[in-house]
Parts: C-alpha cells; structure tokens; sequence
C-alpha cells in the first residue's frame, strides 16, 4: 500500500506519517505542487497512491485546489479505482467541510490530529496494518 501524506507543518506530517507507516509505503509532500507532481509521478511509475492524507491551507496550491485537480486527472484518465483521499486540516468550518466532500474526498479530519482517529479512518476505508 503507498499513502501520501501532504502538510507543510512539520509536526503533522511526522504525526500522520508515524501513524501511517504500520499500513504500508508512506511519501510526503509539504505543498500543493508538490503533491499533484508526486500524485502523477506515481501513477508514471504505476505505483499509484492508495490514499492521500491532505491539508487545506498550504503554499503554492491549497489543498482544494489539489483535490480538484487529482479527481480532474482520474476522470480525464478514466481511473477505475479511484485514490481515497482525506483531508486533514484545521479548519473544521461547514464551508469547507462541505466543498471538500462535494470535490470528491472520502473522509474529513480536523485537527489536532490523533492516532486512534487516523487508524479509525484507515480501518473505514478498509486498508489494515501489515504484517
């Protein structure tokens, strides 16, 4: 399993990638940019990410920028299985709570962010720690 975890603050990309690596490869990004660029570099490679855990507010793009332009690229790639994406941000309010779902994430994860609710969203989606 490959995840990409995108956040340009230091201490959420440590915690989400602590959290993360039990279930598989994990990749960061710390801007927009660079996450489109390693979104496509990956499916180049075809080791395409299985989920991406996403920030909002970030240099370069923002993160529904990013996810608008990642649901963009699977449709004009007729992508059967879709990347499971969840955003993980501070900011909680109703506007952007609902603009990311409507641009097409799975999950939304207001920070602070915790262990048990990051691996209650892995276990949601379905993916399990390796052995």
């Amino acid at each position: 399993m490959r995840i990409l975890v995108v956040d340009d603050t230091l201490i959420s990309r440590q915690l989400l990638t602590h959290s993360l690596r039990p279930y598989g490869e994990v990749d960061v990004a710390v801007n927009g940019e660079e996450a489109v660029e390693s979104f496509r570099m990956a499916w180049d490679e075809k080791a395409p990410y299985d989920c991406i855990f996403l920030d909002i507010m970030m240099p370069l793009m923002d993160g529904h920028e990013v996810l608008s332009d990642v649901r963009k690229w699977e449709q004009d790639k007729a992508v059967k299985n879709p990347v499971q994406i969840v955003m993980s941000t501070a900011l909680g309010d109703r506007e952007n709570v609902l603009n990311s779902f409507k641009e097409g994430c799975e999950f939304y994860l207001v920070k602070p962010l915790q262990v048990a609710k990051v691996e209650g969203i892995m276990a949601e989606m379905g993916f399990s720690k390796k052995d």
